[in-house]
């Protein structure tokens, strides 16, 4: 069976020798780290099954499965890295992403997370990236689409007024693609839909989830999501009653002959007032205060639009001498270059006697990123040595991944070859703050993830850049903020160990283009038996409707000490969430998935504050805000 079920890759690239020395690595007592339902988990959706469905492996053969996989191509130590690679993930000290766990070692390997396109404003263009998005859904990726450069409703379409459908329409093309192309029946396709805040269409996109209005009008399966520059927020704070104006990006360029959403920052700022005074832009108009009113009052209902602040993003950015960044991915970590694909021409050839019709396509920047999570709380982070080695594994892993890859377009392995990104971020948080007892709402908390994601940030670029100098850099490091410095500069990293660091990266170069994303890491924390990404827990314990019974949910390490540092989610005071999110960003070089909790009680006043706050502490994305009703819970935190 090994033709169809697993990969003959393996095989391909190891003795027998090798193999049966590999298999000295098992160790059968790790089995004893997982908790009941982490088990049931990796049992049920990550072993190698038969077609009758009876699993093949063991979870330590099928984590020694994809060690064997990750270090495939190593040509050095290949068999250390073999069991360097086994020993972080059955330790669960290190999860990979989802579908590097599920398709390493088997025929369809592919083992990326998140993709993100840029929608061209043309036919083709469109269609294409929808085509792109079924096949990334097919093999179980999820999609970001940036939909910012197509024409708002009732603009021009060559030269005729009023014929443009707008936005929505391809939108639901999107949603509609989403429902048809499912993983094997798993799960549905996933995507989230980016618009900058002055397109024309905005108020239509806001209303795309809510349950009133015009069903032609709705997407109820897309994610939406807001791409915000600095002057919206500076506006919502000092002057909530100014006017906001929303156009065309289409006639932006017929009239303006530059694209608005090709520039931030201040060019863009100016950029912005140039084409308010311009009388030929048509202009929809709408106070800033109502525009908030809309944002809030469909993040409270549905838990979205996302938010992407995109100065902060680019002017982070490590790789902007090679282009800029749009928006991000589903589950808004990912912060890479992006570009529309192009196409050049179709033309009319002979093959062999027949007729074909040859299309050509210029490849864009179509990002594609591959995760992995270190379990913070199965870590001791007190012990910096622990930390640096198992960033130092993880890094090479996924750097290996990119080598590794079955890419579901060709436009995604020609960017990361380009860039090499990877994404390397973070579970259990929770979990280590709970275990070292530190509660969330402290100053303690504030100081302690200073430290810890300076650590891993600054064993994550000494990594690529050690790998760098055994492998090659990325393409385009030459002029990159790595190289000139510029990105210790930014982050204010001056003590003499970065100085030193920022020496060895210029020297040496970096193998990978990007390296820190915090992904929520929902199912993988199950299987590491601890809390999600950077999330506080829901409650301490629960039980979680499953498809068979109840599972039994517990916060992990649950005792007397731990109890009260695990408050629940809804009951923090959100403003230490975003100014914890605000000193990890500082070490991210992309973003991360951040919650915002919130409870009836909250006015919009007080949820546009937590917005704003995180606008100035620098946080570059919020994911969900998920509110909940209070009216029947009686507080646990203090029912002493």
């Amino acid at each position: 069976t090994s033709g169809q079920l697993y990969g003959d890759y393996i095989l391909e690239h190891y003795t027998k020798e090798e193999i049966e020395t590999c298999e000295g690595f098992l160790d059968g007592t790790r089995d004893q780290l997982f908790t009941y339902s982490g088990l049931e988990l990796l049992l049920s959706r990550y072993v190698i099954r038969s077609r009758e469905n009876v699993p093949l492996e063991s979870p330590q053969e099928m984590f020694l499965g994809i060690a064997l996989h990750l270090a495939m191509l190593e040509k050095n130590d290949r068999l250390e890295w073999v069991r360097r690679f086994y020993d972080m993930l059955s330790t669960l000290k290190v999860t990979m992403a989802t579908p590097t766990l599920s398709n390493a070692r088997k025929p369809y390997h592919q083992l990326s997370s998140c993709f993100i396109d840029t929608v061209p404003d043309s036919l083709d263009g469109i269609y294409r990236s929808i085509d792109s998005f079924a096949k990334v859904s097919k093999f179980g990726g999820g999609m970001g689409l940036y939909f910012g450069k197509v024409r708002a409703a009732g603009s021009a379409i060559r030269g005729f007024k009023g014929a443009a459908g707008g936005v929505i329409r391809w939108i639901k093309l999107a949603n509609d693609t989403a429902v048809a192309v499912d993983q094997l029946g798993v799960r549905q396709g996933a995507v989230a839909v980016y618009l900058d805040a002055w397109h024309k269409d905005l108020p239509e996109f806001l209303a795309l989830r809510t349950n009133n209005g015009d069903d032609r009008m709705k997407a109820h399966d897309v994610f939406p999501a807001v791409c915000y520059p600095n002057l919206f927020w500076k506006l919502a704070k000092e002057d909530i009653d100014a006017d906001w104006y929303l156009m065309c990006p289409h006639e932006i360029l017929t009239v303006k002959g530059y694209s608005l959403e090709d520039s931030y920052g201040r060019e863009w700022e100016e950029r912005y007032w140039e084409c308010v005074a311009d009388h030929r832009i048509h202009k929809r108009v709408i106070p800033v205060k109502e525009l908030v009113r809309l944002i809030l009052k469909s993040a409270v209902e549905t838990g979205t639009p996302f938010t992407f602040n995109r100065d902060l993003v680019n002017e982070a950015n490590p790789n902007s001498h090679k282009g800029i960044i749009y928006c991000s991915n589903l589950c808004t970590e990912i912060a890479q270059n992006m570009s529309p694909v192009e196409q050049v021409e179709q033309r009319i050839e002979t093959v062999d006697g027949e007729t074909v019709v040859v299309t050509v396509t210029k490849p864009g920047d179509f990002v594609v990123c591959n995760l992995a999570s270190l379990s913070l709380g199965k870590i001791d982070v007190t012990n910096r040595e622990e930390v640096t080695r198992l960033t130092q594994y993880a890094v090479r892993a996924l750097d290996n991944v990119i080598d590794l890859n079955f890419f579901p377009v060709p436009y995604a392995r020609i960017n990361n070859m380009k860039y090499r990104p990877i994404g390397l971020g973070v579970s259990g948080y929770h979990h280590m703050l709970a275990k070292n007892g530190i509660s969330w709402e402290s100053e303690e908390h504030l100081a302690f993830t200073d430290r810890v994601f300076e650590w891993i940030n600054y064993a994550a670029i000494e990594a690529s850049c050690d790998n760098a100098r055994e492998k090659g850099c990325y393409e385009l490091f030459e002029g990159s903020d790595w190289q000139t410095g510029a990105y210790f500069e930014k982050r204010k990293y001056h003590s003499e160990e970065w100085l030193r660091l920022k020496e060895k990266t210029a020297a040496n170069g970096m193998r990978n283009g990007w390296l820190i994303a915090i992904a929520p890491t929902s199912s993988t924390s199950m299987l590491a038996g601890t809390t999600a990404g950077l999330d506080p827990i829901m409650n301490r314990y629960y039980l979680e409707e499953k498809k068979n019974g109840l599972v039994p949910r517990v916060a992990p390490d649950l005792s007397p000490e731990t109890f009260w540092q695990y408050k629940n989610a809804h009951y923090i005071d959100q403003q230490w969430s975003v100014r914890a999110g605000g000193i990890r960003q500082r070490h991210v070089d992309q973003a991360q998935s951040m919650n915002l909790y919130i409870t009836n009680e909250y006015t919009l006043r007080q949820v546009l504050n937590l917005y704003i706050l995180a606008w100035e502490c620098g946080v570059k994305t919020i994911y969900y805000i998920r509110s909940r009703s209070l009216e029947v819970e009686e507080c646990e935190v203090c029912s002493s």
